[in-house]
């Protein structure tokens, strides 16, 4: 059964480390989409506008929707700040499910000065204190999901029984070969 996972949460909060988790623990033929990257080819000079964000993560739904409807398990790794980016995927995509990371901004910006830059940009946080900054959870509102299926906690957990709890979700709905 083909499904679709959004893994959410602040900038920093570990979402990339454990979509990579949970598709190496899936050991099956899965996507992980990656805004960071993707971002890049829709918006070589990201403005992280209102509207910017409408068009990239209308695509990004889009890609997934078209992915799961040709059989293909898709993890989306985006903050997707507005639930009504969420809220989209879940509409259009059946077997849809949202994971929310919980992790302290504190925490978030911590690991943000220390990550190596591969996709993801690097000093969010640093750059929060600019004029028109629109860093999710500093200059404009991270909006938590409000009946995410999974919710785990990065600062206690750690990556690896994170992505356990999310592949044992997906187990549990029967998704997988």
């Amino acid at each position: 059964m083909t499904w679709a996972i959004w893994i959410t949460g602040l900038p920093g909060s570990g979402k990339s480390a454990i979509a990579d988790n949970v598709r190496e623990s899936l050991r099956e033929r899965v996507q992980v989409l990656e805004l960071d990257e993707i971002r890049k080819f829709i918006t070589p000079k990201p403005s992280y506008s209102d509207e910017e964000r409408d068009i990239v993560y209308a695509s990004l739904v889009y890609m997934a929707k078209l992915m799961v409807a040709r059989g293909i398990p898709v993890i989306i790794d985006a903050t997707a700040n507005q639930r009504r980016y969420r809220d989209r995927a879940r509409e259009a995509i059946p077997n849809f499910a949202e994971v929310y990371v919980v992790c302290s901004l504190g925490t978030c910006m911590k690991r943000e000065e220390s990550r190596k830059a591969i996709h993801a940009p690097t000093d969010i946080y640093k750059r929060s204190k600019k004029a028109g900054a629109t860093v999710p959870g500093v200059n404009v509102p991270y909006e938590e999901p409000l009946n995410p299926e999974v919710v785990v906690d990065s600062e206690q957990g750690g990556v690896k029984a994170c992505a356990e709890k999310v592949v044992v979700f997906i187990l549990m709905q029967g998704w997988t070969a």
